[in-house]
């Protein structure tokens, strides 16, 4: 049997950062995701009205089947638009969707609940794995407290208990998108990209600073060229 060997910097390079972007409302994590290179943004949130002033390409879905639809063009045609980053704002809402629509075909919540998380894994998955592209997901937040240390921790979360769960797994790049103020009392936005006591998230590449500025190109950059 004949081996297709090839080197981690390739395969990483022609297959794109995949990163999982969470936070509240307000965070920025639709800015965010603008700021990614030749980003499409398929939106199942209720508005843009953070990124009106840019011209980014949007597709706006409101069923499970028009983000399948999504999918399928990003496989096809995607490329030839120039895009470079798939963005799927945001993963919170498009659950909440399919989870209406398994409810009305069962009058058992638990197999609705267990056939969504089923249905919405595979399609993170399949988002996940589009190959060329980089690829962001975002999630709304959670606060659950620490049984052990009784801290509060951000976390991603859906609807259901394992989708949320599984989405930090699913991704080399997990970030916490947050807001705080600086010693002026102005208000800035970052992404946290290593795990704390009171978030949750991760950076395979080892390269990321703890806090970062939300530039999504910036950071694709500093991973690959590095």
């Amino acid at each position: 049997m004949a081996l297709n060997f090839t080197t981690s910097d390739v395969v990483a390079t022609g297959y794109g950062i995949k990163m999982l972007l969470y936070g509240s409302a307000g965070a920025g994590k639709t800015v965010a995701c603008s700021t990614a290179p030749s980003p499409l943004i398929i939106s199942a949130e209720a508005g843009l009205l953070s990124i009106r002033k840019k011209s980014i390409p949007v597709v706006t879905v409101a069923t499970f089947n028009e983000v399948r639809e999504a999918l399928e063009w990003c496989k096809s045609d995607a490329k030839k638009m120039g895009i470079e980053t798939i963005c799927l704002d945001s993963i919170s809402e498009i659950t909440e969707v399919c989870l209406t629509n398994e409810k009305a075909k069962t009058k058992d919540p638990r197999a609705a609940y267990g056939e969504m998380a089923n249905q919405i894994i595979k399609l993170v998955k399949e988002f996940r794995d589009l190959e060329g592209f980089h690829v962001v997901v975002t999630a709304k937040q959670t606060l659950a407290t620490d049984p052990v240390t009784g801290a509060v921790k951000a976390a991603p979360t859906a609807p259901g208990q394992q989708v949320g769960q599984a989405l930090p797994y699913l991704f080399d790049e997990v970030f916490h998108c947050f807001t705080d103020k600086d010693p002026n009392g102005q208000t800035y936005h970052a992404l946290r990209t290593k795990a704390a006591f009171n978030a949750e998230a991760k950076d395979r590449s080892g390269v990321l600073d703890e806090i970062e500025y939300p530039d999504l190109s910036h950071l694709v950059t500093k991973m690959l060229s590095t």
